[in-house]
């Protein structure tokens, strides 16, 4: 992952794709990224959390994004953010409501994806990307950068979701899928319970975990923990 990343070039050298990034992802891709060998103690992180209408990047749309700092083991609920995303034309959120919680008038009032991106985009400058099963945030995330700023988006990558998977393996525990869903992940380490599926509070609920789960990993550096 990270000589994909990196290839001892920086952010400047990852893919010809990412080469062609424009406007707000751009931007992103000229600050320099962690590096691997960064300290957990220094790490900077962005927690975020997508909600969706479903699974798929190529069928379905973000409906809302949250995003917490996380800077070493210090949460920075003064950079938090939290966007309501429009639907497009004749959009309707559908039985998708049932879980994320969000109505066709309040998405309506929501703002543009690309103007939410762009806000994402700074937060995360020189930042490490956290979230509770990753890929969810990274495929949804990549597509709309693809759409909007002509690249995927390509960073280092930390799950907590995969954390606490390699750890209750090493424990001789093999999770079952129930077993790793970030509320259950969250009781295990004693941390109190959250309302699921609103995306600022899911961001918040991971970045806690993280700091609960680097107290008991034996990790000193990002490419110990990182994707």
């Amino acid at each position: 992952m990270f000589s994909a990343l990196f290839g001892g070039r920086g952010r400047s050298g990852r893919t010809a794709r990412s080469r062609r990034a424009t406007g707000a992802l751009k931007e992103f891709y000229e600050v320099p990224a962690p590096q691997p060998s960064t300290s957990l103690d220094e790490l900077p992180l962005l927690a975020v959390d997508v909600e969706t209408t479903g699974l798929k990047p190529d069928e379905h749309q973000i409906v809302s994004i949250g995003w917490v700092p996380v800077t070493g083991r210090v949460i920075e609920l003064g950079g938090a953010g939290y966007r309501v995303i429009r639907g497009t034309e004749g959009f309707t959120v559908g039985s998708s409501a049932v879980i994320h919680r969000l109505t066709d008038d309040e998405l309506a009032a929501g703002v543009d994806l690309e103007d939410a991106l762009v806000e994402l985009l700074a937060a995360l400058k020189g930042r490490v990307l956290l979230a509770h099963f990753a890929p969810m945030e990274q495929n949804f995330l990549s597509a709309a950068c693809l759409k909007y700023f002509d690249a995927p988006l390509q960073l280092p990558v930390v799950d907590t979701f995969a954390i606490e998977r390699r750890h209750m393996e090493k424990m001789s525990t093999y999770p079952r899928g129930e077993d790793l869903r970030l509320a259950r992940v969250r009781t295990r380490y004693g941390l109190p319970q959250y309302s699921n599926h609103q995306a600022l509070t899911d961001a918040l609920a991971c970045a806690e975990l993280y700091l609960a789960q680097i107290r008991e990993v034996n990790a000193s550096a990002l490419k110990e923990i990182a994707e």
